[in-house]
C-alpha cells in the first residue's frame, strides 16, 4: 500500500471486519478485564462535534517538559502492545511524570479492526481515553485474536459503561472513522510513517519499533532529558 493510496475503504477491507453486522447480538467471544474506569463518568464525549473531539490530542505530561514524543500506533499491532504493556508503564512513572517528556498518542490504524478500537477509545471523554488505551493493549490477545473480535471489542465497551446501541453507533459513524484514516494519511504525508509504533521527538527524528525501556531512553537522552 503506497502513502497516497490510504482511505476508509483500503482501511477497511483490509480484513473481514468492515463486513460484520453491526447490531446488539454480537456477544459471542468469550473475554474478560477488569474495569479501569470510574462508573460515575460520562460514557460517551458529547456528540455536538464528535469530529473536533476525536481530533483532539490525546496527552500526558508537563507542556513545559523539553522533549515532545509523539507516538503512531495500531490498536491491533502486537509490537504496539508489547511497548504499552512492557515498556510504557516505565516511561510513564520514570520520564512523563517527572516531567522529562510529553507523551501524545495519535491513531496510525493498519486494518478495519485498529480503526473501530481507535474509534471506541477516541469517543470516550478525554480522560478516559487512557485507561481504554491501556485495557485494550493489556487484553490484546484476547480481543484481537477472538473468533469474533468486534464482540470482543463491544465487552470492553460495556465494562466502560457503553451500551450495545452507542457501541454501534460509534462503529457506523462514517465521518468519525474517515477522520481516523485521515489522521493516518497526515502521519503519513507528514512524517513518512509507515510502520508501528513509531515515535516523533521533538518534531525532528522518527523512530520505529518496540523499543525496551533502556532502548527508549537512550534514544530521549540524544536530546537532552
Amino acid at each position: 500500500m503506497t502513502n497516497t493510496d490510504i482511505t476508509y475503504k483500503s482501511i477497511t477491507a483490509s480484513n473481514s471486519i468492515s463486513r460484520r453486522r453491526f447490531s446488539s447480538g454480537l456477544f459471542g467471544a468469550a473475554i474478560t478485564v477488569a474495569s479501569p474506569f470510574a462508573a460515575s463518568m460520562t460514557a460517551l464525549a458529547a456528540d455536538d462535534d464528535i469530529i473536533a473531539h476525536i481530533s483532539a490530542p490525546r496527552i500526558l505530561g508537563d507542556s513545559k517538559a523539553p522533549i515532545k514524543v509523539i507516538e503512531f500506533f495500531s490498536m491491533t499491532c502486537g509490537h504496539c502492545a508489547n511497548f504499552h504493556n512492557v515498556t510504557f508503564p516505565k516511561v510513564k512513572s520514570d520520564m512523563i511524570e517527572r516531567g522529562l517528556i510529553q507523551f501524545e498518542m495519535r491513531p496510525f490504524p493498519l486494518d478495519g479492526l485498529a480503526l473501530r478500537g481507535h474509534a471506541l477509545a477516541r469517543s470516550l471523554p478525554t480522560a478516559r481515553y487512557f485507561p481504554m488505551v491501556k485495557a485494550l493493549m493489556s487484553q490484546h490477545k484476547q480481543w484481537v485474536r477472538a473468533e469474533d473480535p468486534l464482540a470482543a471489542l463491544m465487552k470492553i465497551a460495556r465494562l466502560a459503561g457503553i451500551s450495545g446501541a452507542e457501541f454501534n453507533k460509534i462503529m457506523s459513524n462514517r465521518a468519525l472513522l474517515e477522520k481516523l484514516v485521515e489522521m493516518r494519511q497526515t502521519a503519513l504525508n507528514d512524517w513518512n510513517v509507515s510502520s508501528t509504533p513509531s515515535f516523533v521527538i521533538n518534531d525532528d527524528k522518527v523512530l520505529s519499533g518496540n523499543m525496551n525501556y533502556e532502548t527508549f531512553v537512550e534514544e530521549i537522552n540524544a536530546y537532552g532529558a
